[in-house]
């Protein structure tokens, strides 16, 4: 279905090409805008993909952005010159200028959820975060950018479980198969422009952190359950949490809670390998049971009776679950 609206969206991930599949089965997308492969490596984009080719297969023309932070007057102007009615920012790890979004005769929309529901949980890598504490639910929320940090009111929401299996990849599909729903429901009224718009709830809003790849050490010395719910919060596609043996890095990809019970082992010290069982996989002692490690990757062969991080001086750059006074959003 062609409308006369011209619909846009920014993005440079495999969810971008993913909404972009879904959105061309009934409406015709004008304009990609991306970046490219350098930039994405430079700006460890998580799960970047390079979009050129995919919309020059579907006659969608293509802009390559010169900055991230789309802050300078190419951009802007290729931008202002397009006339864009409604634009999609799908897997956009920036704020898209208020010069820009002005642009836009409808309005550029975005994708931003959170387990306590905004204005709760705003800022960076909000679906890990909620795995690591643990959370139960998670609020997807479609809405209107501003210039703010995901401050923006909302059109659409829609909820979805977080179960002791999912990891960041899970929540991901879940949360890009919510963007999708969202995306469709709302586009008939988008384009006709009979929608409505929901001002964020008044109140504090509060600021997850960016994570970065030494947030991802391992420490034994925390709960078993609290190490397995941060070893799947950031496995593959993420870099995936670490510890070191031997004075080699090794990460863990997926591990799970053995057993609460001791099996004799209550005296050893945390972070102690118990066990190396004929498979290769190695159980390690933990505060409150055992971890079994089931997948791993490094130069190190995990033996009975080594200590993980032992001697390690390396500290990690935020605390578990922080919130607060961050530099969300870089500026390049």
């Amino acid at each position: 279905m062609n409308s006369t609206k011209k619909i846009a969206v920014f993005g440079c991930k495999s969810t971008t090409q993913f909404i972009l599949e879904a959105l061309q089965e009934k409406y015709s997308v004008d304009c990609l805008i991306s970046i490219d492969r350098e930039k994405g490596q430079h700006m460890k984009v998580a799960d970047y993909q390079d979009l050129q080719a995919y919309a020059a297969s579907q006659g969608i023309d293509f802009y390559q952005a010169k900055k991230y932070s789309l802050k300078s007057e190419e951009d802007h102007s290729f931008l202002a010159e397009r006339k864009i009615d409604i634009a999609f920012v799908v897997g956009w790890q920036r704020l898209i200028p208020e010069n820009i979004l002005k642009t836009f005769s409808t309005g550029a929309f975005g994708m931003h959820g959170s387990a306590m529901n905004l204005p709760l949980g705003r800022g960076r890598s909000p679906m890990n975060w909620s795995i690591i504490e643990g959370k139960k639910m998670f609020y997807t929320n479609l809405f209107m950018y501003d210039a703010g940090v995901d401050s923006g009111s909302v059109l659409d929401s829609y909820k979805f479980s977080i179960n002791e299996y999912d990891t960041g990849e899970t929540m991901h599909f879940k949360n890009t198969l919510s963007m999708k729903h969202l995306i469709l429901k709302n586009m008939d009224r988008l384009i006709s422009g009979n929608f409505s718009l929901e001002k964020q709830p008044d109140i504090p809003a509060s600021y997850y952190p960016k994570r970065t790849e030494t947030d991802s050490l391992i420490e034994w010395g925390e709960d078993v359950y609290q190490i397995e719910r941060f070893i799947r919060a950031v496995a593959p596609p993420f870099n995936g949490a670490y510890t070191f043996l031997n004075g080699n890095k090794i990460r863990i990809l997926r591990a799970n809670v053995f057993d609460h019970q001791d099996f004799g082992y209550s005296q050893e010290t945390s972070g102690k390998i118990l066990e190396v069982f004929p498979n290769g996989k190695f159980l390690v002692k933990c505060y409150g049971g055992l971890l079994l490690v089931h997948e791993f990757e490094g130069k190190a062969s995990p033996e009975k009776g080594e200590i993980l991080n032992q001697g390690l001086e390396e500290k990690k750059v935020f605390p578990r679950n922080a919130f607060g006074g961050f530099d969300i959003y870089e500026n390049e």
